[in-house]
């Protein structure tokens, strides 16, 4: 199989906090795959580790098979915690705004804009946009430079079950797009009918990974595993 993206043995400390410890991700190139864990579990560092926004403290990340260099992140788009939008402008503009700064031609923003269903929004300002619109404009920003990886850390996080529906189907529509996307959540039921493989975080370890198979009890899984790593953590602690 082959493997857009692998960490092995990646670690992250912030003084007296190990935050990530030995994980070892393998995401395969062209499906969604589901990073569940607990709030506060290493989700978002281990995704800032990748996107270059946090420095690794131990381990290595691969991509396409090679070391994490910083122009490989031309070949990622990423939206982590919130989508930083200029509130006082229209989704065109905050979309050549980031043309500009990627040095993408002007055609991007139609392209994406119609990807993510926004290209309906005429003048009205990015403040004035619904939660799940400002989502799917983070992620419209995220697809300008044509990645072939996109992360989206807790991107339902908020959203009304119609906002969800509309995200749940873009999300859908990336690996047939060549687009293979990381998805962080806390929300079991979510992952369950977006990503093709999972991998639960807890404690800052990686405690399972691998392909969904249909009719599985994920809840089960999930806080078996958690179970699992907190015992071991003891285990190491005491």
């Amino acid at each position: 199989m082959q493997y857009i993206l692998e960490t092995k043995h990646l670690s992250k400390r912030f003084k007296r906090q190990q935050a990530v410890e030995d994980v070892s991700l393998k995401i395969p190139a062209g499906r969604v795959y589901g990073l569940l864990g607990p709030n506060g579990a290493g989700k978002t560092t281990t995704l800032k580790m990748i996107t270059g926004l946090l420095r690794p403290s131990g381990g290595e990340i691969l991509i396409g098979g090679k070391p994490w260099e910083r122009k490989q992140l031309e070949r990622i788009g990423a939206l982590i915690e919130s989508p930083a939008l200029y509130g006082n402008l229209t989704a065109r503009e905050n979309l050549t705004v980031h043309t500009k700064l990627l040095g993408q031609p002007a055609r991007r923003i139609d392209e994406v804009l119609h990807t993510v269903d926004l290209q309906e929004t005429g003048s009205k300002k990015a403040s004035q946009f619904s939660l799940g619109m400002k989502q799917r404009l983070g992620i419209a920003i995220a697809l300008l430079n044509r990645p072939e990886l996109l992360i989206l850390d807790e991107p339902t996080n908020g959203l009304d079950p119609l906002g969800i529906q509309e995200l749940r189907e873009l999300i859908r529509s990336f690996p047939a797009q060549g687009i293979t996307v990381i998805l962080s959540s806390h929300i079991l039921s979510e992952v369950e009918l977006i990503a093709d493989y999972i991998g639960i975080i807890s404690g800052g370890r990686l405690g399972y990974e691998s392909i969904i198979h249909d009719g599985e009890d994920l809840e089960t899984l999930f806080m078996q595993v958690v179970a699992r790593n907190r015992e071991q953590a003891g285990v190491h602690h005491a």
